[in-house]
Protein backbone atom coordinates (compact mmCIF):
# COMPACT_ATOMS: atom_id res chain seq x y z
CA UNK A 1 0.00 0.00 0.00
CA UNK A 2 1.04 3.20 -1.08
CA UNK A 3 0.34 6.33 1.46
CA UNK A 4 -0.09 10.15 -0.14
CA UNK A 5 2.99 12.17 2.15
CA UNK A 6 0.87 15.15 1.54
CA UNK A 7 -2.24 13.25 2.90
CA UNK A 8 -0.85 11.81 6.30
CA UNK A 9 0.45 14.64 8.10
CA UNK A 10 1.45 15.12 11.60
CA UNK A 11 1.19 18.90 12.36
CA UNK A 12 1.82 18.85 16.22
CA UNK A 13 5.06 16.46 15.42
CA UNK A 14 6.40 19.16 12.53
CA UNK A 15 5.91 21.63 15.48
CA UNK A 16 7.65 20.22 17.70
CA UNK A 17 10.94 19.14 15.43
CA UNK A 18 10.63 22.86 13.93
CA UNK A 19 11.21 24.14 18.09
CA UNK A 20 13.89 21.06 18.46
CA UNK A 21 15.38 22.09 15.01
CA UNK A 22 15.51 25.35 16.01
CA UNK A 23 16.86 25.42 19.43
CA UNK A 24 19.78 23.03 18.06
CA UNK A 25 21.05 26.20 16.20
CA UNK A 26 20.59 28.81 19.28
CA UNK A 27 23.70 29.47 21.36
CA UNK A 28 22.28 31.43 23.99
CA UNK A 29 18.56 29.79 24.14
CA UNK A 30 15.81 31.47 22.71
CA UNK A 31 12.30 33.40 24.65
CA UNK A 32 8.86 32.14 23.72
CA UNK A 33 8.44 35.23 21.85
CA UNK A 34 11.74 35.01 19.93
CA UNK A 35 11.06 30.74 19.41
CA UNK A 36 7.48 32.00 17.88
CA UNK A 37 9.38 33.96 15.85
CA UNK A 38 11.94 31.84 14.41
CA UNK A 39 9.19 28.77 13.34
CA UNK A 40 6.60 31.16 12.19
CA UNK A 41 3.77 30.93 14.85
CA UNK A 42 2.21 32.39 17.39
CA UNK A 43 3.35 31.95 20.82
CA UNK A 44 -0.25 30.76 21.61
CA UNK A 45 0.58 27.76 19.00
CA UNK A 46 3.71 27.03 20.60
CA UNK A 47 3.21 27.38 24.14
CA UNK A 48 1.50 23.78 24.85
CA UNK A 49 4.44 21.80 22.67
CA UNK A 50 7.19 23.92 24.61
CA UNK A 51 6.21 23.19 27.62
CA UNK A 52 5.53 19.12 26.62
CA UNK A 53 9.22 19.53 25.57
CA UNK A 54 10.44 20.83 28.57
CA UNK A 55 7.93 18.30 31.13
CA UNK A 56 9.69 15.38 28.54
CA UNK A 57 13.09 16.76 29.57
CA UNK A 58 14.07 17.50 25.82
CA UNK A 59 14.50 21.50 26.66
CA UNK A 60 15.20 23.66 29.48
CA UNK A 61 13.91 27.38 30.71
CA UNK A 62 16.73 29.06 32.34
CA UNK A 63 15.75 32.06 34.84
CA UNK A 64 15.41 34.26 31.47
CA UNK A 65 12.85 32.17 30.71
CA UNK A 66 15.12 31.22 27.16
CA UNK A 67 14.67 27.98 25.91
CA UNK A 68 17.59 25.64 25.28
CA UNK A 69 18.39 22.16 24.31
CA UNK A 70 18.94 19.74 26.90
CA UNK A 71 21.61 16.70 25.99
CA UNK A 72 18.43 14.49 25.86
CA UNK A 73 18.54 14.30 21.86
CA UNK A 74 22.34 13.36 22.26
CA UNK A 75 21.69 10.75 24.13
CA UNK A 76 19.00 8.70 22.61
CA UNK A 77 21.26 9.01 19.76
CA UNK A 78 23.74 6.99 22.09
CA UNK A 79 21.37 4.50 22.65
CA UNK A 80 21.29 3.66 19.03
CA UNK A 81 23.03 0.08 18.73
CA UNK A 82 26.63 0.82 16.48
CA UNK A 83 27.08 4.34 17.75
CA UNK A 84 26.48 2.97 21.77
CA UNK A 85 29.12 -0.12 20.70
CA UNK A 86 31.49 1.75 19.13
CA UNK A 87 32.12 4.70 21.70
CA UNK A 88 31.91 1.86 24.80
CA UNK A 89 34.30 0.13 22.38
CA UNK A 90 36.80 3.07 21.85
CA UNK A 91 36.17 4.72 25.09
CA UNK A 92 39.01 2.88 26.89
CA UNK A 93 41.64 2.90 24.34
CA UNK A 94 40.85 6.73 23.72
CA UNK A 95 41.66 6.81 27.65
CA UNK A 96 44.85 4.89 26.92
CA UNK A 97 45.63 7.30 24.04
CA UNK A 98 44.81 10.63 25.87
CA UNK A 99 47.78 8.93 28.90
CA UNK A 100 50.75 7.81 26.19
CA UNK A 101 50.02 11.19 24.25
CA UNK A 102 49.52 13.46 26.72
CA UNK A 103 46.75 15.05 24.69
CA UNK A 104 43.28 15.48 24.61
CA UNK A 105 41.23 13.05 22.11
CA UNK A 106 38.09 12.69 20.30
CA UNK A 107 36.39 10.38 18.08
CA UNK A 108 33.73 12.01 15.04
CA UNK A 109 30.98 10.59 13.26
CA UNK A 110 29.28 11.90 9.98
CA UNK A 111 25.29 12.67 10.66
CA UNK A 112 23.12 14.62 8.65
CA UNK A 113 25.83 17.05 6.73
CA UNK A 114 28.07 17.63 9.63
CA UNK A 115 30.56 15.87 11.51
CA UNK A 116 29.45 15.34 15.23
CA UNK A 117 31.73 14.19 18.46
CA UNK A 118 30.55 11.14 20.21
CA UNK A 119 33.34 10.85 22.25
CA UNK A 120 36.39 12.86 23.69
CA UNK A 121 39.25 12.21 26.81
CA UNK A 122 40.67 15.00 28.46
CA UNK A 123 44.08 15.18 28.80
CA UNK A 124 45.64 13.57 31.55
CA UNK A 125 47.53 17.29 32.43
CA UNK A 126 45.95 19.78 34.84
CA UNK A 127 44.74 21.60 31.87
CA UNK A 128 43.36 20.41 28.46
CA UNK A 129 41.95 21.90 25.24
CA UNK A 130 39.53 19.28 23.74
CA UNK A 131 36.46 18.88 21.35
CA UNK A 132 32.91 18.63 23.47
CA UNK A 133 31.03 15.64 22.69
CA UNK A 134 28.20 17.51 20.87
CA UNK A 135 29.98 19.72 19.21
CA UNK A 136 29.77 19.88 15.66
CA UNK A 137 31.32 20.58 12.69
CA UNK A 138 31.92 20.40 9.03
CA UNK A 139 33.42 18.25 6.41
CA UNK A 140 35.49 20.04 4.16
CA UNK A 141 37.21 22.25 6.41
CA UNK A 142 38.28 19.79 9.34
CA UNK A 143 40.83 16.74 10.31
CA UNK A 144 38.08 14.17 11.17
CA UNK A 145 35.84 15.50 8.16
CA UNK A 146 38.74 14.83 5.60
CA UNK A 147 39.18 11.28 6.42
CA UNK A 148 35.25 10.35 6.63
CA UNK A 149 35.11 11.61 3.06
CA UNK A 150 38.37 9.75 2.25
CA UNK A 151 37.11 6.64 3.45
CA UNK A 152 33.80 5.91 1.85
CA UNK A 153 32.39 5.04 -1.75
CA UNK A 154 32.28 7.88 -4.29
CA UNK A 155 28.61 7.93 -3.95
CA UNK A 156 28.48 8.05 -0.54
CA UNK A 157 31.33 10.76 -0.40
CA UNK A 158 29.16 12.90 -3.56
CA UNK A 159 25.72 12.38 -1.13
CA UNK A 160 28.03 13.91 2.04
CA UNK A 161 29.09 17.24 0.44
CA UNK A 162 26.39 17.74 -1.39
CA UNK A 163 24.53 17.43 2.17
CA UNK A 164 26.87 19.58 4.01
CA UNK A 165 25.85 22.54 6.62
CA UNK A 166 27.28 25.39 7.51
CA UNK A 167 28.53 25.70 10.96
CA UNK A 168 29.47 29.11 11.55
CA UNK A 169 33.23 30.29 11.34
CA UNK A 170 34.02 27.08 8.88
CA UNK A 171 36.75 27.85 6.23
CA UNK A 172 35.23 28.22 2.70
CA UNK A 173 36.85 25.35 0.70
CA UNK A 174 36.49 25.32 -2.98
CA UNK A 175 35.73 22.23 -4.40
CA UNK A 176 39.22 21.34 -6.35
CA UNK A 177 41.17 21.82 -3.05
CA UNK A 178 38.62 19.41 -1.22
CA UNK A 179 39.40 16.94 -3.66
CA UNK A 180 43.43 17.20 -3.10
CA UNK A 181 42.82 17.17 0.42
CA UNK A 182 41.14 14.20 0.24
CA UNK A 183 42.88 12.03 -1.88
CA UNK A 184 46.27 13.19 -0.04
CA UNK A 185 43.90 11.45 3.09
CA UNK A 186 42.97 8.65 1.32
CA UNK A 187 46.63 7.66 -0.07
CA UNK A 188 48.51 8.74 3.45
CA UNK A 189 45.43 7.13 6.24
CA UNK A 190 45.93 10.11 8.10
CA UNK A 191 45.32 13.98 8.32
CA UNK A 192 48.18 16.15 9.96
CA UNK A 193 47.72 19.83 9.74
CA UNK A 194 47.55 23.04 11.39
CA UNK A 195 44.22 22.98 13.46
CA UNK A 196 41.28 25.88 11.63
CA UNK A 197 39.72 25.98 14.58
CA UNK A 198 42.84 27.06 17.68
CA UNK A 199 46.15 28.59 16.08
CA UNK A 200 48.93 26.92 17.09
CA UNK A 201 47.15 23.62 17.32
CA UNK A 202 48.10 20.72 14.70
CA UNK A 203 45.18 17.95 14.59
CA UNK A 204 46.30 14.39 13.80
CA UNK A 205 43.39 12.48 12.74
CA UNK A 206 43.05 8.75 12.00
CA UNK A 207 40.17 6.44 10.46
CA UNK A 208 38.42 3.97 12.68
CA UNK A 209 36.92 1.14 10.06
CA UNK A 210 34.23 -1.70 10.76
CA UNK A 211 33.62 -4.77 8.96
CA UNK A 212 34.24 -2.72 5.17
CA UNK A 213 36.88 -0.61 4.32
CA UNK A 214 34.65 2.37 5.21
CA UNK A 215 35.58 4.90 8.13
CA UNK A 216 32.91 4.39 10.52
CA UNK A 217 34.50 7.19 12.48
CA UNK A 218 37.80 9.44 13.09
CA UNK A 219 39.88 9.55 15.70
CA UNK A 220 41.70 12.70 16.41
CA UNK A 221 44.09 14.22 18.55
CA UNK A 222 44.07 18.81 18.54
CA UNK A 223 47.64 18.74 19.68
CA UNK A 224 48.93 21.48 21.52
CA UNK A 225 52.64 21.60 22.29
CA UNK A 226 53.55 21.63 26.29
CA UNK A 227 56.22 24.30 27.05
CA UNK A 228 55.81 23.38 30.88
CA UNK A 229 56.66 19.85 29.73
CA UNK A 230 58.90 19.46 27.37
CA UNK A 231 59.53 15.51 27.77
CA UNK A 232 56.14 15.38 26.24
CA UNK A 233 56.05 13.58 23.19
CA UNK A 234 55.96 15.50 19.60
CA UNK A 235 54.13 15.32 16.61
CA UNK A 236 56.21 12.26 15.05
CA UNK A 237 55.52 10.53 18.50
CA UNK A 238 51.82 11.05 18.44
CA UNK A 239 50.94 10.16 15.23
CA UNK A 240 51.95 7.00 16.02
CA UNK A 241 50.08 6.58 18.82
CA UNK A 242 46.88 7.30 17.13
CA UNK A 243 48.05 4.85 14.37
CA UNK A 244 48.17 2.48 16.71
CA UNK A 245 44.92 2.89 18.74
CA UNK A 246 42.78 3.53 15.62
CA UNK A 247 43.87 0.26 14.33
CA UNK A 248 43.39 -1.89 17.49
CA UNK A 249 39.69 -0.06 18.24
CA UNK A 250 38.69 -0.93 14.15
CA UNK A 251 40.26 -4.72 15.40
CA UNK A 252 37.85 -4.63 17.70
CA UNK A 253 34.93 -3.39 15.16
CA UNK A 254 36.09 -6.11 13.61
CA UNK A 255 37.80 -5.19 10.54
CA UNK A 256 40.32 -7.26 9.10
CA UNK A 257 42.28 -4.71 5.99
CA UNK A 258 45.22 -4.11 7.93
CA UNK A 259 47.21 -2.61 5.13
CA UNK A 260 44.62 0.26 5.30
CA UNK A 261 45.82 2.00 8.33
CA UNK A 262 49.66 0.81 8.62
Amino acid sequence: MVFNAAKYTAPALDKGLDILEVLSDSVRGLTLNELAKAVDRTVSEIFRMALTLQQRGYVVVDENDRYALTMKMLELSHRQQPLKSLVATASPLMRELAGRAYQSCHLTVHHDGQIIVVAQMDSPGPFSVGAKVGALGKLSDSASGNILLAFCDEAERTRMIAAQIRIGGELDIDAAQLLRQIDAARKNAFVTWPSRRIRGAIDISRPVFGITEHAIAALTVPYIERMDRPQSPGVPEVEEHVREIALRISELMCFSGHNTLQ
